[in-house]
């Protein structure tokens, strides 16, 4: 097999697995039970939907999907932040 065929299966299979995980990680933010639990899911969520934009960034050799995703972590981080912020005192901005 060449190098190339084997980095698209790489890809593809990666695509698959990343889809399957988001797919668990929605199941987690929507079923819950603790708010802790949401906050969680939605953090798996960001983090897997930045690696596909990166797997379909390599993909497609186009940087769009790659600026994508940095904002996608940035935004998810901050989020993130907030959130347990939120759940730990109640409150965001003191």
């Amino acid at each position: 097999m060449n190098a190339q065929l084997i980095l698209a299966l790489a890809i593809t299979a990666s695509q698959l697995i990343l889809g399957f995980a988001m797919a668990c990680a929605t199941w987690r933010v929507i079923v819950g039970p603790r708010a802790q639990d949401r906050v969680l899911g939605l953090d798996t969520l960001y983090v897997n939907s930045m690696l596909l934009l990166i797997t379909f960034g390599i993909q497609t050799g186009r940087t769009l999907y790659f600026e994508a995703a940095l904002v996608i972590g940035m935004l998810g981080f901050t989020g993130t932040v907030a959130l347990a912020k939120f759940l730990m005192r109640g409150e965001v901005i003191e």
